[in-house]
């Protein structure tokens, strides 16, 4: 309940015991909108990316990550606050686009891009394709060729395992993703033989959720050593060094907000470095956060259905769970299930406390949203609102598992709320 509060305070409010999202109630929101919802807060968006610029020196660029919630109004608005689009798919190259990004401030990377996915995007003069293999290469290289065009890329790196940290590690190991460490001499020597491509720089990507603003700082230090020894040996200046996402945002007990003012100050220094030496002469520096940006503007909302005691446990029973929000159930990288912070969001002024279960409607025990979990004394027709919902909720959830409905999702803005994507409903012939 403290990291509850903190977020509370943080970013939302409470009056006569109910919880406002953006200055309006969420008792009215559900009322409007029907439950189970997702509510995206504008402001708090727009707070952690002004954070994020303040704390980035002027030779870094910000690309939202997509695939931390491609919903189009907030593509739109990181569109509209000059941010470039970071994505995995063609699917979110589309997205961005019809966003209103222009291809060249968009980047792609991850492993196994299709042939197809590649053409389509390289047709579109998509500005930046990021290499996971030898052989990615060469397809690029032959669609170039047979479309009469030149590939901007970079060459994503999968770093020896020095200075590893978060709480999902993506480099230092084998690994699908980019180019082993120690292979990227002989790589980039295959490189540059390929028709049609424009080696611009290096990515380089080592864990993500990353609480700690020095394993932060050491990770960029290790990507600049990397691409310092890629520039001598280009000699030339690098146009990109990529340093991928990783900050991380608080999600459970003992979590911390990850240290700006101590990682400005990091990057301040590691920069007075960079601007002596030649080789990172106009080189743009880039950052790729998803849940940073996005994650703690993100509620997802349920009503209580059903409460029931089984064996001496007390269950709430949601109408809505995993199917919507995987990565509350714990089913989404967690090793050891952990309870999001979550409360009733209509009960702040009850005394009375009861520890409970929390579980959604699915006949599956994966189903569990809290385990053993104290809140204010809930009965059915009070709403449970799950906080740090924002990122890698409804679009990264198993939406038609057992048909169940899909959820509303609601957007913020200037005390207004606006329905972004309608709730799915049972259609009259399906109804039971």
């Amino acid at each position: 309940m403290d990291l509850v509060f903190e977020l509370i305070k943080r970013y939302f409010s409470t009056l006569s015991g109910e919880l406002f999202i953006g200055g309006i109630p969420a008792s009215s929101l559900a009322a409007q909108y029907g439950t189970p919802l997702f509510v995206y807060d504008r402001n708090t968006i727009d707070r952690k990316f002004t954070l994020l610029r303040e704390t980035l020196p002027p030779n870094f660029l910000i690309y939202y990550s997509v695939k931390a919630n491609p919903h189009h109004a907030i593509l739109e608005h990181f569109v509209g606050r000059d941010c470039g689009l970071e994505v995995a798919s063609a699917g979110e190259f589309s997205r961005a686009v019809k966003a209103g990004c222009r291809p060249e401030k968009i980047l792609f990377a991850g492993p196994g891009k299709t042939e197809a996915e590649l053409e389509f995007v390289l047709a579109r003069d998509i500005g930046e394709i990021h290499i996971e293999s030898l052989l990615e290469a060469q397809r690029i290289s032959a669609i170039c060729c047979r479309l009469g065009k030149r590939a901007r890329v970079a060459v994503r790196v999968n770093p020896a395992g020095e200075v590893q940290g978060g709480a999902m590690r993506m480099g230092g190991k084998p690994a699908p993703f980019g180019i082993d460490e120690e292979q990227l001499e002989d790589v980039l020597g295959h490189l540059a033989t390929l028709p049609g491509l424009e080696l611009r720089g290096i990515h380089l990507f080592t864990g993500t959720q990353i609480l700690d603003h020095e394993i932060l700082a050491a990770q960029y230090r290790r990507g600049l050593d990397i691409a310092r020894r890629v520039a001598t040996g280009l000699q030339k200046p690098l146009a990109t060094v990529d340093f991928g996402g990783g900050l991380g945002i608080p999600y459970f007990a003992g979590d911390r907000q990850l240290d700006m003012k101590c990682l400005r100050e990091s990057l301040e220094a590691m920069m007075a470095e960079v601007r002596k030496e030649p080789y990172f002469s106009g080189t743009r520096f880039i950052v790729e956060p998803g849940r940073y940006l996005v994650g703690e503007a993100g509620i997802y909302i349920a009503r209580v259905n059903d409460v029931k005691t089984s064996r001496g446990k007390k269950f709430l029973v949601l109408d809505g769970g995993m199917h919507h929000h995987l990565a509350a159930s714990g089913n989404l990288g967690q090793v050891i299930k952990r309870n999001f912070p979550l409360t009733v969001i209509d009960k702040f002024n009850c005394s009375e406390k009861e520890v409970v279960d929390i579980v959604g409607p699915l006949c599956t025990p994966l189903d569990t949203l809290a385990r053993d979990i104290e809140l204010p004394a809930a009965n059915v027709g009070d709403l449970i609102g799950i906080f740090q919902s924002g990122a890698y909720g409804r679009s990264a959830s198993p939406v038609g598992f057992l048909s169940h409905p899909a959820p509303a999702e609601v957007w913020i803005g200037d005390q207004e709320s606006t329905l972004i994507q309608p709730a799915e409903e049972l259609r009259p012939a399906e109804r039971c």
